[in-house]
């Protein structure tokens, strides 16, 4: 069934709603030790968010196209877009692929890595992440290459340098149950950078947020996320946002960049393909489901935007 919950039906806030909704799932966990001089260079990972905290020490990220980045003591720097790039001690450390550096496995989802010299130690917790909800697909496509936060140095009551030193702790001390505790914060952390950078981003940056934080298009919005199997038309989207059906029709191709309809069947068709891909359940439960009629109708606009049957999506995987 399409993941809902009682918080998404009754809340008001579009926007908390996505980031409700983004559903991350942590891939791969990793606390380095690294001695200067060291240089780490990551691959590409598709469909994923990487990010880096620094416990201990600084490094410089480069990826291409931006200009290097110094990460000090208590930077978090997400790579939202799953791009390959080089974590170095200096801008002149050689960078080393990534995979031939032999790491401790902890589990399946947790490692430690001690590499480097015999100089400064730095010390990061890194990750590899992926949103599987459609909405956190949306949102990805809107950050930037990059997306740092820099808090250590904040007050001491500052929730990212509170995170920031619990997992430092709990990297260093390696308790049990630490790794349970390291994962959960960093999830929160991916969540709550997300939000300062919504924070302090121009409306122009936005995008399809710019149109989430709009009172009645958000409402709308969120209305279709909620209930996408409901029998949506722009009268009726109008009338549960309290607009006119004019009104309501021009405003949400403006702020959204594509007609009511249209962002309706897109979102629709993204959640039959992840659930194609979660489940098996018959295509004619999955064309109930999201709103059509009858299975026959729900392949034609499966193939209209995919280009493929569902049938044959399914049978490739």
């Amino acid at each position: 069934m399409l993941r809902t919950n009682a918080h998404i039906a009754n809340s008001t806030d579009p926007l908390g709603d996505t980031l409700h909704l983004l559903r991350l799932t942590g891939t791969l966990y990793c606390r380095s030790e690294l001695s200067a001089p060291w240089g780490i260079d990551l691959p590409a990972f598709d469909d994923c968010m990487m990010f880096h905290i620094v416990t201990a020490g600084h490094c410089w990220l480069e990826l291409e196209g931006e200009e290097p980045r110094l990460l000090q003591q208590g930077s978090l720097a997400l790579v939202p877009h799953g791009n390959g790039h080089c974590l170095r001690s200096s801008p002149q450390a050689e960078a080393v692929p990534l995979f031939d550096i032999p790491v401790e496995k902890v589990s399946d989802v947790y490692e430690i890595m001690r590499y480097g010299g015999t100089g400064e130690l730095t010390q990061l917790t890194c990750c590899v992440v992926r949103f599987d909800h459609v909405a956190g697909q949306q949102l990805i496509k809107l950050l930037p290459k990059v997306l740092q936060v820099n808090s250590w140095a904040e007050d001491e009551d500052s929730w990212l340098q509170s995170t920031l030193r619990f997992i430092a702790r709990e990297a260093r001390e390696a308790r049990p149950g630490g790794e349970t505790v390291i994962t959960h914060l960093a999830d929160i952390l991916i969540i709550q950078a997300i939000r300062s950078w919504i924070d302090s981003a121009s409306d122009e940056n936005l995008g399809w947020l710019t149109a989430l934080r709009d009172d009645q298009i958000g409402s709308a919005i969120a209305a279709i996320h909620r209930e996408p199997e409901k029998h949506w038309s722009v009268a009726s989207l109008a009338k549960e946002v309290g607009m006119s059906r004019s009104g309501f029709s021009a405003r949400f191709t403006k702020l959204v960049g594509e007609p009511a309809m249209h962002y309706l069947t897109q979102w629709r068709m993204q959640l039959a393909r992840l659930q194609l891909q979660e489940t098996t359940d018959p295509l004619s439960v999955l064309a109930d489901r999201l709103g059509y009629q009858s299975e026959a109708a729900f392949c034609r606009a499966f193939k209209r935007v995919f280009g493929v049957s569902p049938g044959s999506l399914r049978r490739c995987e």
